[in-house]
């Protein structure tokens, strides 16, 4: 099995509360270093990546879908337009991601998977029958989620997932990645500065002012 596995991306301006520590162009290259660790997951688990991207942009050897939606009509829209073969739907914030933790989504014995994130959100989605599934991001995503798949009486896996648990929003949530990252988007931070740092005895993320 090799579904294809679409990546909802933001080239511009993307992590705003990052804006603390990196500035629009530094949070855009570091968005972009995330995606690219994302993809390099998705190919390892022998799944076909396709960015759903807000606007064009290079993309040397994976295919880029422009919406012209929100997240929900997007990917609404695209399952709409889909063969009814299996789908993969994974953030481009997950620069943890490898492809061992994707495979044990795909390989789900149930009707779908689905790997919460933090705060009520949706990280990861896998369906076999896409056209039976729609999608309502934003908001407590994950309970939503979990509704619709009831009522359309679909049998679904809840897996809990430290890789793919760990979405990157906050300046807090750069301390798991320059301990467990392994991929472009910890060099990035690394070559920007950032290393871990322990205070009365809690570990953080120091490193250089922003640039403005």
């Amino acid at each position: 099995m090799c579904p294809h596995a679409l990546i909802p991306y933001k080239p511009t301006n993307p992590k705003t509360r990052l804006s603390c520590i990196l500035s629009q162009e530094e949070r855009e290259a570091f968005a972009r270093a995330m995606l690219v660790d994302v993809i390099d997951a998705v190919k390892d688990a022998n799944c076909s990546p396709v960015i759903v991207g807000t606007e064009l942009f290079d993309s040397e050897d994976v295919q880029v879908t422009i919406a012209d939606a929100d997240l929900n009509g997007a990917l609404n829209s695209l399952v709409q337009q889909s063969t009814g073969d299996p789908l993969l739907i994974i953030m481009a914030d997950l620069p943890l991601a490898t492809g061992p933790s994707i495979r044990r989504v795909v390989t789900t014995e149930m009707a779908m998977a689905i790997v919460p994130g933090r705060g009520g959100g949706t990280n990861v989605i896998f369906l076999k029958d896409p056209a039976r599934f729609h999608f309502d991001y934003y908001g407590t995503s994950f309970l939503k989620h979990s509704k619709i798949a009831e009522e359309a009486g679909l049998s679904c896996e809840v897996i809990d997932s430290f890789r793919l648990h760990t979405d990157i929003d906050e300046k807090e949530d750069l301390v798991e990645l320059l301990i467990h990252g392994t991929g472009k988007s910890r060099k990035y931070l690394e070559d920007l500065g950032f290393e871990l740092a322990v205070e009365r005895g809690r570990v953080g993320v120091t490193g250089r002012k922003k640039a403005e």
